[in-house]
């Protein structure tokens, strides 16, 4: 049987001859470790092998005409136009923007709140006027889609202590998700249907489709490119 030490040559040689992914290094470090200390009930303890290197790549900036033609490729993609845009005009992640609720949009004061963005944290972030009316329509359906929902017995998926608190919150349009999903699904926690946020999969699938019908653009572009652009562009008007 391998030891700690023969372990480590294993993990060193994946980074130093292999030249492996970081990730796939991990993944042969967690199942030696599981392996080892679960079944063999030998801990490996510390290693201190040889890391690979991640490779790092600078993000890229779209232009605004290419951001038109992206955009318009996607003409007909509702609602992950919409989305791809509120993540260009906002700088939200796409995981914020997916877990947004209809009570965040406050079109009074020309903000979206989000919660629980990275650190736990919530903030504010303006809402672009040029997106109120195609925002406005997203709602308007969303809003439908809950009252067919409860219709059926079922409502949007909430957070486990919130439900418990409040049973009946469901029931309240402001809990549906502004990006509904198609279907319903079952809770995780407590059982029986409910419907949940749209996936981020179909978002970067809507989204690569889109960039193949861009022609000549060649840049690596990912959802959170367009949240980059939004802080490139921050830092440009000063």
């Amino acid at each position: 049987m391998l030891g700690p030490t023969e372990v480590k040559a294993l993990l060193s040689y994946l980074a130093s001859q292999r030249q492996v992914s970081a990730n796939t290094q991990k993944v042969a470090l967690n199942a030696l470790q599981f392996l080892y200390g679960k079944f063999l009930k030998t801990p490996l303890g510390e290693l201190n092998f040889t890391l690979c290197s991640r490779g790092r790549y600078l993000p890229a900036v779209l232009t605004p005409p290419e951001v038109q033609a992206i955009w318009d490729a996607m003409h007909g993609s509702t609602p992950h136009k919409l989305i791809i845009q509120l993540l260009y005009g906002t700088g939200m992640r796409v995981s914020e923007c997916l877990r947004l609720r209809i009570q965040d949009i406050d079109f009074g004061r020309n903000l979206i709140v989000i919660h629980d963005g990275k650190g736990k944290k919530d903030r504010t972030t303006l809402l672009p006027g040029a997106l109120r009316a195609a925002l406005g329509a997203q709602i308007a359906q969303a809003t439908l889609v809950h009252q067919q929902d409860l219709a059926l017995g079922v409502g949007p998926a909430l957070p486990l202590a919130l439900s418990r608190k409040y049973p009946n919150a469901w029931r309240q349009p402001g809990w549906g998700f502004v990006f509904p999903a198609s279907g319903h699904c079952s809770h995780p926690y407590v059982g029986g249907l409910c419907r949940y946020h749209l996936h981020q999969t179909a978002v970067r699938k809507a989204l690569k489709h889109a960039l193949a019908l861009v022609p000549r653009l060649h840049k690596r572009v990912s959802c959170h490119t367009f949240r980059h652009c939004f802080a490139s562009q921050l830092l440009a008007s000063g």
